[in-house]
């Protein structure tokens, strides 16, 4: 393509010098025998090249300048018809135009100077070779050879400087553009031929009157120009309606397989690039075209769980997968494009060496579009994430294309794409008008099914019954391996006995690696719309902790939310690993099973190794034995771990609870009476919460309950205790606080309560009122603690009603505080 451009501005550099040699040589035997009638000409040529019309598909226009043109090579010499030819040009170019470059209007002067110099020289030739004697015959025949030499002269350059440019055929581009006007140039010679006749007999001045025929002859071109206009509007609006019917079908695709979304516009700019390059007919490019967006439209027929699953594929499921070249070309049958798109499609999966499908087609069998669309739908997979792998750099992708030259792929098409790749990569960037996309993730509320909705204890059922067959399968295939059986017996006890998540966890790990070898396992328990790591140990621990997977992307999400289990399977998939380049993991395989309960599937288990295609069909079958056990297991474990933390933490805030508060103040106290240290306990109880309450709602004083909660928490010591007792009162045991130091932090948990009233109301509307008791000074036991810190407590909130500032009774080191 660059070649191209270089080509062109090579071939408009030499119009342009023969243009000036031209000139050159007219100007230098220049002569006029009747400057006066040469100035009418040049001013009439002016004006008649103002009489312009565009010209049907090409940024050019046309006028009848041609015909003074002609007027002059047959009545005036070589230099005065080439400053009426000139002339015309210039006005023709800049008169009422478009913004025109130097470039254009150097190269249409130079163009039109040398087809004026070869029709003056054909004219010349003719008439005085055959026809010096009989001026009538030689007249006619000389102008037909002047306006033909003219018309190719002029319009077959322009035809070439396009084709170079747009990468389009010179001849298709001339007989379109050009070739229907060639009848008005023989028409304007019979005219120039008339005139001349005239002139002969009256007077060159009667050349006057032609210009009401030069206006008619305008009147005709834009005539004929609109009609041709408005069919060609006609066949665009029937194009452009064929071209978003062919981009509905991708949308069906794409709605279908969401990783097309990109890769059908990429493969589209690839495709037509190299098709150009290649030089293939209009036919086939236009085919091409086409078939780059829709030569995936029969995964329509494939089941989604296949197309998207993250792993290899099951020679069952690749049976299933491959049927869609010819659902796709079966569809499109029925389009009746008017283009081969069809056998494109059909066969865009063959390989040159006869190792493809459907149909094992070989070399040139294969069409010349099915060629070019398996190159550069290779290349870009390679070069894009996929569920199974990670995306290759460019250049890798086309170094593995290339490798495949002369096996899976056509090594003409492959020697094209690895000379432009790089300039079709950024091309395919800077493309502004990507496929729409549907609107595949809304959820629409209302509507019921005609037949009902079936209930989920049928679900449940059926979950059941499936389960149990599978257990019944594989207890019968395993019969003769009594030493399997029994370890997966001991490990189906061990797990079903412990109501801790971690230990059953734990020693699932380590009896598991007796009957699956692996390098690392991960178990992810669903939370909301993701995967979180609730257990992971062996290689790459960081990486596979750090993991946030949603449900149904990378392979753990994809197992999860289809319920199907994945042999050997990419670990680089998972969303954690795509979404950070710095991560990288040295595991190469990876087995995964969903891990279901009795409310659906609760999370996923997955084996990895470093060592590809480490696992085998008996691995998952031994998975699939203990997977129901387990994810029972697992879900008990995480309803006695939610129990066991709401009887001891509260709800709102987090922070222990009054339950939780006794028994740990007990243990403290037990322990500063061994070692005969101090204890402190500070009652808190915020004032003005319940305008909170009643001004801004009961959401809004939740929020400021947790607001304070947090702050409480992070200003305290590590060893500190800080527990809620109920509604708006905190407790806080401080080991070893001194009385001085007591006050102080009463002051800045007041201060607190200030800050966290204004992040939630905006106003100073809530202060907070502290009580401090000291062991063993004012009790020995938790509950004379906690009243004596109490009715301290209650003396400070009176303090606040009455209007006291305590803030006073603080040292001032703690006011700085």
């Amino acid at each position: 393509m660059q070649t191209d451009r270089l080509k062109a501005g090579a071939f408009i550099t030499f119009v342009a010098l023969l243009g000036a040699s031209v000139f050159a040589y007219g100007m230098l035997t220049w002569h006029s025998q009747d400057l006066l009638r040469l100035a009418v000409y040049i001013i009439i040529a002016a004006v008649a090249s103002g009489l312009k019309v565009s010209l049907p598909g090409v940024n050019g226009t046309m006028s009848v300048n041609f015909l003074f043109v002609l007027l002059g090579i047959v009545e005036l010499n070589l230099p005065e018809t080439l400053l009426i030819g000139l002339t015309g040009i210039i006005t023709q170019s800049l008169w009422k135009s478009r913004k025109i470059t130097p470039v254009h209007l150097v190269f249409n002067l130079g163009g039109n100077a040398a087809a004026i110099g070869a029709s003056y020289f054909a004219y010349q030739f003719v008439n005085n070779r055959w026809f010096a004697h009989a001026s009538t015959q030689g007249l006619s025949l000389s102008l037909v050879a002047a306006a033909s030499t003219y018309f190719l002269a002029n319009t077959v350059p322009i035809a070439i400087v396009i084709s170079l440019t747009e990468h389009k055929q010179i001849q298709k581009t001339w007989k379109e553009c050009y070739f229907w006007c060639f009848p008005y140039y023989l028409f304007g010679a019979a005219l120039t031929g008339l005139a001349h006749l005239i002139n002969q007999h009256a007077g060159w001045e009667t050349s006057l009157l032609a210009f009401p025929a030069v206006y008619w002859i305008y009147r005709s071109y834009r005539l004929y120009l609109e009609r041709l206009e408005h069919e060609k509007s006609h066949v665009e609006e029937m194009a452009s309606l064929h071209l978003r019917t062919i981009e509905a079908l991708a949308l069906a695709i794409e709605a279908k397989d969401h990783t097309t979304h990109e890769h059908l516009k990429r493969v589209r700019v690839y495709a037509v690039e190299v098709a150009k390059a290649m030089k293939v007919s209009e036919q086939e490019l236009e085919a091409l075209r086409a078939a780059s967006l829709l030569h995936d439209i029969g995964k329509l027929a494939v089941p989604e769980h296949i197309i998207s699953k993250p792993g290899k594929l099951t020679p069952e499921e690749f049976e299933k997968m491959k049927i869609h070249p010819i659902v796709g070309a079966e569809i499109l049958e029925r389009v009746q494009f008017p283009y081969p798109v069809v056998p494109i499609v059909r066969y865009h999966h063959e390989k040159w060496d006869g190792s493809g499908y459907p149909y094992g087609l070989r070399g040139e069998e294969i069409p010349i579009g099915a060629r070019i669309l398996a190159a550069v739908d290779c290349l870009d997979a390679l070069a894009s994430d996929r569920q199974y792998r990670r995306a290759l750099p460019l250049e890798d992708a086309m170094r593995h294309v290339e490798r495949e030259a002369g096996a899976s792929f056509d090594p003409a098409v492959v020697a094209v794409l690895k000379k432009y790749y790089q300039e079709l990569e950024r091309k395919a960037q800077d493309q502004d008008h990507p496929l729409v996309k549907l609107s595949t993730n809304v959820r629409v509320e209302k509507g019921a099914p005609a037949a009902g909705l079936e209930q989920n204890e049928a679900d449940a059922d059926e979950q059941a019954i499936v389960a149990k067959a599978h257990q019944v399968e594989f207890l019968s295939s395993i019969a003769s391996a009594r030493q399997e059986a029994q370890m997966l017996f001991e490990l189906s006890q061990t797990i079903g006995n412990s109501l801790s998540l971690d230990e059953t966890l734990s020693v699932l790990s380590v009896r598991l690696k007796r009957l699956i070898p692996y390098d690392s396992i991960a178990i992810y328990c669903k939370k909301d719309d993701r995967l979180v790591p609730e257990f992971v140990t062996g290689d790459n621990f960081r990486l596979f902790s750090s993991l946030q997977i949603p449900m149904g992307q990378g392979l753990s999400g994809w197992v999860a939310q289809n319920r199907k289990a994945i042999v050997n399977g990419n670990p680089s998939v998972e969303p954690g690993y795509l979404a950070d380049d710095t991560k990288f993991s040295t595991l190469r395989s990876a087995l995964a099973v969903p891990l279901e309960g009795l409310q659906g599937v609760l999370g996923v288990l997955a084996l990895y190794h470093s060592e590809k295609d480490a696992f085998t069909n008996d691995h998952l079958r031994i998975l699939l034995a203990i997977a129901s056990k387990l994810g029972l297991s697992i879900e008990n474990a995480l309803k006695y771990r939610l129990a066991e933390t709401s009887a001891t933490t509260d709800y709102l805030t987090g922070l222990p609870n009054a339950r939780s508060l006794f028994l740990h103040l007990d243990r403290e106290m037990s322990r500063c009476r061994r070692h005969e240290e101090a204890l402190t306990v500070l009652v808190c109880d915020l004032d003005g919460f319940k305008q909170v309450n009643d001004r801004f709602g009961h959401l809004e004083g939740n929020r400021l309950l947790r607001a304070f909660a947090q702050k409480l928490k992070e200003s305290c010591r590590e060893y500190d205790y800080v527990a809620r007792m109920g509604g708006d009162e905190f407790v806080v045991v401080a080991p070893g606080l001194t009385p001085e130091d007591s006050l102080e932090k009463t002051y800045y948990f007041n201060q607190l309560a200030i800050d966290a009233g204004k992040q939630v109301t905006g106003e100073e509307i809530v202060s907070l009122s502290v009580g401090a008791a000291f062991y063993p000074k004012d009790g020995r036991d938790a509950e004379q603690l906690l009243a004596e810190a109490d009715r301290r407590m209650y003396v400070v909130k009176q303090q606040h009603h009455a209007g006291i500032d305590i803030s006073q009774q603080v040292p001032r080191a703690a006011k700085v505080n």
